[in-house]
């Protein structure tokens, strides 16, 4: 089993910074991709940033040149430093890490409990 720990939500104002963190534990693969979705009330959660462990990445259109996403494969944590933030990026961000189980290979996901970030003046 996989287990993910968010931190870093709270409330930022337009234009503000803000960075979330999360470190998985138990069985992890070398190689999966880590990533960040988001979901605001009445949405559907849609994926901001990954990022596999060999470094490379992929972001939203909406976030692109402002948001930045890393890892710490040695840590197995990944962060998303967010820049010039706006209110339409209130909502509840989701850490996730896509791998082969452990046991059966099968492609899996797993996913953190959410943090909520509310841009806002």
């Amino acid at each position: 089993q996989v287990q993910l720990v968010e931190s870093g939500g709270g409330l930022v104002q337009p234009g503000g910074s803000q960075r979330l963190s999360c470190a998985a534990s138990g069985s992890i693969v070398n190689v999966n991709v880590m990533g960040w979705y988001r979901q605001a009330p009445g949405k559907q959660r849609d994926l901001v940033a990954d990022i596999s462990s060999d470094g490379s990445t992929n972001y939203a259109d909406s976030v692109k040149g402002r948001f930045t996403i890393s890892r710490d494969n040695a840590k197995n944590t990944v962060y998303l430093q967010m820049t010039s933030l706006k209110p339409e990026d209130t909502a509840v961000y989701y850490c996730s890490l896509r791998q082969r189980h452990i046991t059966t290979m099968y492609p899996f996901e797993y996913w953190g409990q959410g943090t909520q970030v509310t841009v806002s003046s």
